[in-house]
């Protein structure tokens, strides 16, 4: 059953790399990654007969879930402090939310460097959302600051994806380590 359990292991390593690819695209990898976890923490504790074989235990996954809602707000606060240092608007906050989230699915070919270009792709989806909620509007900004305001919800958008990144990927090392201890002790 050990060896059974070091594959299980291994395997939800794996997939939780590639819960990290989606968190660079702006998707929910982290979340994905953490419901993964109480997944299998239910199915060994729930069905399996010796229980715990491929347990992650429910500290990790308590931790994760907080490190998951600081990484959130670490990503909400820096794409909303870097339009806010812009000067812009909250038409313009939701223009770069949904052009970063657009950018990161259909520019991620700008730049064709696996992950890269992702984020490339986010950036440049938040900077044209947030001008063109910038430009359009009731309250239209003049083109100068609406630059200014979009060149501050990219750089925002880098900033916010790489923080989330950085605590997606302790998230991933605390769960794969927490698993592996278990598989092999």
């Amino acid at each position: 059953m050990q060896v059974l359990a070091l594959f299980l292991a291994l395997l939800f390593s794996a997939l939780g790399l590639g819960c990290l690819v989606l968190v660079l695209i702006g998707l929910p990898g982290t979340w994905l990654m953490i419901a993964l976890a109480v997944g299998i923490e239910l199915v060994d504790t729930a069905w399996l007969p010796a229980g715990g074989d491929l347990s992650f235990g429910w500290w990790p996954i308590g931790v994760s879930v907080v490190l998951a809602i600081a990484g959130e707000i670490v990503e909400t606060w820096t794409a909303a402090a870097g339009l806010a240092a812009g000067g812009g608007s909250r038409r313009g906050m939701w223009g770069a939310i949904i052009g970063g989230l657009a950018g990161g699915l259909l520019l991620t070919g700008l730049v064709p460097i696996p992950l890269v270009g992702t984020v490339v792709g986010a950036a440049a989806g938040a900077f044209l959302g947030a001008l063109v909620a910038e430009l359009t509007g009731i309250e239209r900004a003049s083109a100068g600051s609406s630059l200014r305001a979009a060149t501050g919800a990219a750089i925002g958008r880098v900033l916010g994806t790489f923080g989330k990144t950085i605590l997606a990927v302790v998230i991933w090392v605390l769960l794969t380590v927490a698993t592996v201890w278990t598989a092999v002790a």
